[in-house]
């Protein structure tokens, strides 16, 4: 069955191998982000961004090329931390994105004494007695497990309804890399959330906390069994979508036994038309099942890459749809709240009626914007784009003059750029399930236009919105009438404030200009000692090597107070 196709195997890690990979992992990540900050911050600083910019594209690369080979050598969680990189499209540079691609096929798969072993432990019988057969060669090899095809028992067989199934079995010592990685990544956050360019942006602990609870569910399949039932549910009727069952009778925490519903792969457009199949008909079809999830569900499959869909044609070809999505592999599944789903329908609706201002509204309302944020100039960014280029497919974008992206990133880049951008929580998952769904619908079809999708689906939100209308108006009735319960209190409490002089009026802007005088005046000394202890250690090198050389070090001290005193309290 399965589905992440990811990296990582081999024997179980003992404890010096936890303490080396923990090292590996924390040394690659302390030396990108020092190359990072050296030409991204420092750089630009003193005057030398035109080399941070001519160097970007080749150091984005030759990062990308190292962590792939990083992620390859240690499996577990370094894979799945590059293909969440690898999709995100949006706000990661090219560079980067399709050199992580290939994560999704490189594995090298678990010894099958191992599998057995581990799998007869977890089902407390041989193999042999559970199985009529079983393909030791793996079907799938993933990154926390990897997959095996096998026939039920007879009496299994009987009592289930199915003969062919797929067992998915963890890789053993998983959870040991698992916690190894989790306490790296907890690690890098925490250095991440103490860059302001970072912090301003997302809450980063939060956002590793996040992938940690995704990820331990994911080594959890009783949790994914569950979760396959529910999806189910959820499409129950649904005659464009097909779900496996699951053999619960040979299911545990670590082993997963469910029915093989292996078919055409959903970006394999050859065998798709060979079964009569138009890849064209399948992306809308699939872009309006994920819609579904997202914004009428509210509990979603976030990792719908195309090892994870397959397109099944209709066994008996007469009536009804001729084929359906056939879903797998629901270790990570996202969930939306009911107030996130509002501000994401409101957010689809906009983009569906060309309305800037209302797209802004609806960002801010699912909190990627901070609250009180000044928006007119981004709405106004917003308007020009819809007007130049919405509505087109990705053919059509891809046949616009790169000039007229150039133009509108130098008129509206400036703006956007200096706007507080946030990544809300729980937005990870969404933000995975939305890359990938895009990608998978453009490779069915190039000419896929995805606004021929949004437009219908935000009429159909549209017209159910109007059956809410008076339930939301009695809430917002009753919002109101809260405010206006708490609004004597609130203005008795100012009066009493301005009375005691607990009320300060200040004035901002003059304060800001105060205390950037004041760090200028600080960076100007911090520079003038810089010079004075790098000059002296020059001179003083040729007769003492020793005093020389401490003195040209510690002259660092100041240039780096001279370079960076004057980002706080901006």
């Amino acid at each position: 069955m399965a589905s992440d196709r990811h990296g990582g195997g081999g024997p179980v890690p003992g404890a010096g191998d936890t303490r080396a990979r923990y090292r590996r992992i924390l040394r690659f990540a302390g030396w990108n982000l020092s190359v990072t900050w050296w030409y991204e911050l420092l750089l630009p600083r003193i005057g030398l961004a035109r080399i941070a910019e001519r160097t970007r594209a080749k150091r984005m690369t030759r990062f990308a090329q190292r962590f792939h080979v990083l992620a390859v050598e240690l499996g577990g969680l370094m894979i799945k931390v590059g293909q969440f990189m690898s999709s995100r499209l949006d706000v990661l540079p090219p560079e980067i994105t399709s050199e992580l691609e290939g994560l999704q096929d490189e594995v090298p798969p678990v010894a099958f004494p191992a599998i057995r072993a581990l799998a007869e432990a977890e089902l407390g019988v041989q193999l042999e007695r559970a199985f009529t057969s079983i393909d030791e060669v793996p079907v799938a090899a993933a990154s926390l497990g990897q997959a095996h095809r096998a026939r039920l028992a007879e009496l299994d067989a009987a009592e289930t309804g199915l003969d062919r199934v797929v067992i998915k079995v963890q890789r053993p010592g998983i959870d040991q890399i698992v916690d190894v990685d989790l306490a790296a990544l907890r690690k890098v956050g925490g250095w991440l959330s103490r860059v302001r360019l970072v912090s301003d942006r997302v809450d980063m602990p939060a956002l590793v906390e996040e992938f940690a609870a995704t990820s331990l569910e994911e080594i959890d399949y009783l949790h994914e069994a569950t979760s396959a039932e529910r999806f189910a549910a959820d499409f129950a009727g649904d005659d464009r979508v097909a779900v496996p069952a699951v053999v619960w009778e040979r299911t545990t925490r670590r082993v997963l036994t469910l029915e093989d519903v292996t078919a055409i792969k959903i970006t394999d457009a050859e065998a798709l038309r060979a079964a009569g199949i138009d890849p064209a008909e399948v992306a809308p079809v699939f872009a309006a099942v994920m819609f579904d999830q997202l914004f009428t569900n509210g509990f979603f499959h976030a990792d719908p890459h195309p090892g994870n869909i397959f397109v099944t044609p209709a066994l008996d070809g007469a009536g009804g749809r001729p084929w359906k999505l056939t879903f797998i592999d629901f270790g990570m599944m996202g969930e939306v709240s009911a107030g996130t789903r509002r501000g994401l329908r409101k957010l689809l609706v906009a983009a569906a009626s060309r309305d800037g201002k209302g797209l802004v509204e609806a960002i801010r309302d699912v909190g990627v914007l901070v609250p009180s944020v000044e928006t007119s100039e981004l709405e106004h960014a917003m308007i020009q784009l819809f007007a130049r280029f919405g509505g087109m497919g990705f053919a059509e974008l891809r046949e616009v003059d790169p000039r007229e992206f150039r133009d509108f990133a130098v008129q509206f880049g400036d703006v956007v750029r200096s706007l507080p951008f946030q990544l809300p929580e729980h937005f990870l998952l969404i933000i995975r399930a939305m890359s990938l769904t895009s990608g998978v619908c453009s490779a069915l079809d190039p000419d896929f236009n995805l606004w021929d999708s949004i437009e219908p689906y935000a009429a159909q939100l549209l017209r159910d919105e109007r059956g809410n209308v008076v339930k939301d108006f009695a809430q917002q009735a009753l919002d109101v009438a809260g405010v206006a319960w708490r609004l004597p209190k609130r203005v008795d409490g100012l009066i009493t404030r301005i009375e005691d002089g607990s009320v300060a009026v200040q004035n901002p802007r003059l304060e800001r200009r105060v205390a950037r005088l004041e760090r200028t005046a600080r960076r100007v000394l911090s520079a003038i000692l810089f010079g004075s202890l790098l000059i002296t250690g020059a001179v003083l090198r040729a007769d003492d090597v020793v005093l020389g050389t401490v003195l040209m070090i510690v002259s660092l001290l100041p240039l780096l107070h001279a370079l960076f005193s004057g980002g706080r309290g901006r």
